[in-house]
Formats: C-alpha cells, sequence, structure tokens
C-alpha cells in the first residue's frame, strides 16, 4: 500500500523494510514504544536551512540532539537553522513530524549523525507510520554523510 509519498519512494526497493503504523503519539517515548524500539533508535529527522532554497535533512537519534556548533562546523558555515512550518512543508512536502527524506518534494542531502547503529524507525510521511529499517542500510540508500552531529539529550 502506498499511501504517502515515501512510501511509493523506489528507494525502498532497495531497502529492507517493514512498515509500522500505529495509533498517535505525543512524545518521542510513546513513539518508540508504539515502534516496539528504544527511543535511541527512533530516527528524528529534520531539515534546516543553510542559505535561501538550499536545505538538508538531519538523521538525528531520539536521545541526541543537534550539535549546531559541531553542525555548523562540518557544514563550513557560520550560521544554520530551521526553517518555519510552512517553509519546512514547501522545501519537503511534508508537515513538521512527519518529514523523511523518502518522498521528498526536493531531493536534499541528507546528513546522518555517526552515532546510528543496528536497527532504526524512520517515520514514513504520515503520523503514525514509520519505516523500520538498518542503520547502515539506511545511510546506504539515502546515499547520507555520516558525522559527529549530535549531543546527548
Amino acid at each position: 500500500m502506498t499511501d504517502t509519498p515515501a512510501l511509493a519512494d523506489p528507494r525502498l526497493e532497495h531497502l529492507e523494510h517493514r512498515v509500522v503504523r500505529h495509533g498517535p503519539v505525543s512524545s518521542l517515548e510513546e513513539a518508540a514504544a508504539a515502534r516496539r524500539v528504544t527511543p535511541a533508535q527512533v530516527i528524528k529527522t529534520m531539515v534546516v536551512r543553510r542559505a535561501a532554497n538550499d536545505y538538508l535533512f538531519l538523521l538525528v537519534p531520539g536521545d541526541r540532539n543537534i550539535s549546531w556548533p559541531k553542525l555548523r562546523n562540518h557544514l563550513s558555515v557560520n550560521r544554520v537553522s530551521m526553517p518555519d512550518a510552512d517553509e519546512a512543508r514547501a522545501a519537503t512536502g511534508y508537515e513538521r513530524g512527519t518529514i523523511t527524506p523518502f518522498g521528498s518534494t526536493m531531493s536534499w542531502p541528507v546528513l546522518a549523525d555517526q552515532s546510528l547503529t543496528d536497527v532504526v524507525s524512520i517515520g514514513a510521511g504520515a503520523p503514525g507510520l514509520s519505516l523500520t529499517v538498518d542503520a547502515g542500510d539506511l545511510v546506504e540508500v539515502l546515499e547520507a554523510t555520516v558525522a559527529d552531529i549530535t549531543e546527548p539529550v
């Protein structure tokens, strides 16, 4: 069933994955429980702006936060910001909380934190919908760059 652009993304044909559907959740901990993974295995996908009309996806484990100094240093820029909800939707095609590189309206670069390991759960473009995948395979299929861009919560 392809009820989101993410589930119709052709890259999924090359990625062993399991689609998980669950009811509404109001926290990362609830999402982890509903997906039957730990909070560290829940991938928060965020879109950040480097410059006007220049975005990238960040894959951040649920038990970590973006380290803005590390991110700026890795990107060799002085400023990186989070777009507001309307701008994020225009850049990705998804509402905040459902953003994923899969099926995005634009194919922005993906930057994955180096702490992603084992099996992870990434959103699939709608509330209560996710994909369970191997972290290494996810990085490979998204052609993500891996870097140290986070810090513990």
